[in-house]
């Protein structure tokens, strides 16, 4: 399995769904090695990292390989084993370099690499259906979200969540979830749209970032609603870890969302992504003052069935496309 950010210690916000994934294949009775490396947009790191790649590759241990996000394909092309690859948002979609929704030249380049390095794997994973638009007809592909740890992100009772956090208790907040300086989860709109609702309604705004993952579940309870506010997202983690934990979500109607969100209480898809919209949506939330539903809508985010589905693909592959 080859990716970019793997969780490693020290590094609260890196990618854990992978990290998940690769546990689960093991405990299916999958052997899997994960290859990790930092490209930075730097053409010597992905140089250095193919050449360590293909060294591994040479010594005949493994049945496929497994990348994740398209820029990582690169280094197990040209193929010598059968190539699987999971595109997970951006890399497909383009980077979005500012609020207004805009792909700079960087994120372009990254969506014609992905969609070169899809072109040529074996088969494609995307976790999002709306995905498959930006990708070949001719591409095989299989839509499998992104699942969820279930015992992590569990219910807890608000006022605990809140003592742990060391949050008070007497006030209502909401949670935004993502890094503030990145343009694409739009953190000013969020920010304006709270400004609004407290014209009409006291709330503070809650930021998860630079937190361990593992305290996740604690803000998830903590808090009385979601905002969600991103310009662009395949299948966001933060609006489904929300929903496992009972929390409302208001969000704007971007990836996935608008599916997740149907007919799950106590959520709303805004109509717009004004700030007054968002606002008074979060007000009639907050007012209600109930939890949603949200864990009774995930059954099929189920991280063992869904690792059942990722190794199907791989027998799929292995099947029917001949070792080099």
């Amino acid at each position: 399995m080859i990716t970019s950010g793997y969780p490693q210690p020290g590094r609260p916000h890196t990618q854990q769904f992978v990290k998940r994934q690769a546990e689960f294949l093991r405990a299916a009775g999958v052997e899997v090695e994960v290859f990790d490396f930092r490209g930075r947009q730097k053409l010597r790191h992905y140089v250095t990292g193919w050449a360590r790649v293909r060294s591994r590759l040479g010594a005949g241990r493994y049945d496929l390989v497994h990348a994740q996000f398209g820029q990582s394909g690169l280094l197990a092309l040209p193929k010598r084993l059968p190539l699987v690859v999971t595109l997970r948002g951006d890399d497909l979609q383009g980077i979005v370099d500012d609020v207004d929704g805009r792909i700079g030249l960087k994120g372009k380049v990254l969506q014609r690499i992905s969609q070169w390095v899809a072109s040529h794997a074996d088969s494609v994973i995307v976790v999002s259906e709306h995905m498959r638009a930006f990708l070949d007809p001719v591409v095989p592909v299989y839509t499998i979200p992104s699942g969820l740890d279930f015992a992590l992100f569990r219910l807890i009772p608000r006022d605990e969540a809140r003592r742990h956090l060391g949050l008070p208790l007497d006030k209502r907040l909401v949670l935004w979830v993502g890094k503030p300086t990145n343009p694409r989860k739009r953190f000013p709109l969020a920010q304006r749209a709270m400004d609004r609702l407290n014209q009409s309604l006291e709330a503070e705004l809650i930021v998860g970032w630079g937190v361990l993952h593992t305290d996740m579940p604690y803000y998830m309870n903590a808090c009385d609603a979601l905002v969600f506010t991103s310009v662009q997202e395949g299948s966001p983690n933060a609006v489904k870890e929300a929903l496992a934990c009972n929390l409302p979500v208001v969000s704007v109607a971007v990836g996935d969302v608008p599916l997740r969100l149907r007919g799950v209480s106590e959520c709303e898809v805004c109509a717009d992504d004004g700030p007054e919209t968002i606002a008074a949506a979060l007000e009639r939330v907050l007012r209600s003052g109930r939890r949603s539903n949200g864990r009774d809508a995930l059954t099929d985010l189920d991280e063992s069935s869904l690792t059942a589905k990722v190794i199907d693909v791989y027998r799929s592959v292995l099947t029917t496309t001949p070792r080099r």
